[in-house]
């Protein structure tokens, strides 16, 4: 479950995709990327296939959306 994957780990880096990475998924926009302190990452999608980078809502009242970067 998504529970045993994430509880306990901490975040080791947070970045936006690369441009190779970009280029690699057949996006034109970069999204925020989360890596963890055991080397696995996630990122948000537009959809569930895939289809182009997504922002991130958060819980923070001066930072609302995490923003894509369009057009790279």
């Amino acid at each position: 479950m998504v529970k045993d994957r994430l509880e306990g780990k901490c975040i080791k880096e947070v970045r936006y995709l690369n441009d190779e990475e970009m280029d690699d998924l057949g996006w034109d926009d970069k999204c925020l990327v989360i890596i963890l302190n055991d080397g696995n990452w996630f990122f948000p999608s537009r959809d569930d296939e895939g289809n182009g980078a997504g922002a991130l809502f958060t819980s923070w009242e001066d930072l609302f959306t995490i923003p894509v970067i369009r057009g790279g």
